[in-house]
């Protein structure tokens, strides 16, 4: 349990929140089980004030004691836990291939979760929402909750985006979006306070940390449809100005590379992201099934071939890889990163062929050796950006004081 420093509440942060009634409910959900003294060692909380607020949420059906600790040599103290069905969010995750949605609980557990097919190309973004609302309303049915429990929506997309008010900028398949008021239309469709975040800042709050250490530094590597990344640190998640840190597929790593739709020229996306992946398979001459199949599904059928002996398709991946580890090792030398994730549905399909090629060449420098790197791939590459926008609306304040 670590106490919240100034730092995590710096702005462009997801920090605990601030006032004392969100500050407890958080502290609690981190830790589990935790004692009223040691919730006033966590947040800073005055004792009266921790006990006032801790009453007041056992009386909302918020919290519950759970029992004695071990004693220290005195009485022992009364645990205290969330309820974990005392409340619901829903964490959505829009790509042009697929929409995943997630129901997560109070306690921030993942109850159900759903993947469907994506609206594709040149869709109407006015009809998705209106899906995404029929959608999330099944999701909830389906899962006997009553909807009256669900605090909000998280909704997160590909940027750059102005995190709450829309998207400025996409690749084409999701050009529509730019400047469409998803976040307002979602919160009029479905009666429901709603968070609009990137989907590679999100991931990084819904990657599962799978490491051999205690970590307080960690990144995620996250490709889906392009390629971004999430800094966590002391368990917060780093958002930056307008919710867009994190854009290392927009880093130039060639000097007079390929254009990109950003704008720019030479971005690792546009050398090594899967649409080139899929771009070159096909000028290769590789059969990926249908024509219309594009994005991260074109994408895991190259992944197939190659780990079914496919030398070509196994050479195009690796030569990707090659690159991306190029903007991993940026990441873990920039923030001096304990522990980096894969994750997102396209290392979900393709993330042992990328693995040791990342960790290679992060241990290759003295840097990464000297602080010992960990890579890792995420065993929920596929939902991580839903939970984690899930999860960013369960710690908002608006959720946590409802």
């Amino acid at each position: 349990m670590q106490q919240v420093s100034d730092a995590s509440r710096s702005p462009g942060y997801d920090p605990a929140p601030t006032n004392s009634r969100a500050l407890i409910v958080d502290s609690i959900r981190s830790a589990g089980t935790v004692s009223r003294v040691e919730l006033t060692q966590i947040t800073g909380l005055t004792a009266p004030s921790v006990t006032t607020v801790v009453r007041r949420l056992i009386d909302d059906g918020l919290v519950a004691e759970a029992g004695r600790g071990s004693s220290t040599g005195g009485k022992p103290r009364t645990m205290l836990r969330i309820r974990a069905t005392a409340r619901y969010v829903v964490g959505v995750h829009l790509s042009n291939d697929s929409l995943t949605y997630v129901l997560v609980d109070y306690a921030g557990g993942v109850v159900a979760r759903w993947r469907r097919a994506g609206p594709g190309d040149d869709s109407d973004p006015e009809q998705v929402v209106e899906r995404i609302a029929t959608e999330t309303t099944e999701l909830i049915e389906r899962s006997g909750i009553d909807s009256s429990l669900v605090l909000g929506l998280g909704f997160v997309c590909p940027g750059p985006l102005i995190r709450n008010l829309g998207v400025t900028s996409a690749p084409p398949s999701m050009e529509r979006w730019v400047d469409f008021p998803v976040h307002r239309r979602l919160e009029e469709r479905l009666g429901l306070p709603s968070l609009l975040e990137n989907d590679a800042t999100a991931a990084a709050a819904g990657t599962r940390l799978t490491t051999s250490h205690d970590v307080s530094v960690m990144a995620a590597l996250f490709m889906s449809e392009g390629i971004g990344s999430g800094l966590r640190l002391n368990g917060n998640v780093y958002q930056g100005a307008h919710g867009n840190a994190g854009e290392v597929g927009h880093i130039c790593v060639q000097i007079g590379g390929p254009e990109c739709w950003c704008g720019s020229t030479g971005c690792l996306e546009a050398i090594a992201g899967p649409a080139t992946v899929v771009a070159k398979a096909r000028a290769a001459g590789l059969d990926l099934g249908s024509q219309r199949r594009t994005g991260v599904a074109a994408f895991a059928a190259i992944a197939r071939l190659a780990l079914t002996g496919d030398s070509r398709a196994e050479a195009i991946l690796r030569d990707s890889a090659s690159w991306l580890a190029l903007g991993a090792q940026a990441i873990t030398n920039l923030y001096d990163v304990q522990l980096l994730v894969l994750t997102g549905p396209a290392f979900a399909v393709a993330g042992t062929i990328y693995l040791p090629i990342i960790q290679e060449r992060i241990l290759s420098s003295a840097f990464g050796r000297a602080v010992n790197t960990e890579v890792v791939l995420d065993e929920r590459g596929h939902d991580a950006a839903a939970i984690g926008a899930a999860l960013m609306m369960l710690r908002s304040e608006r959720a946590i004081s409802a």
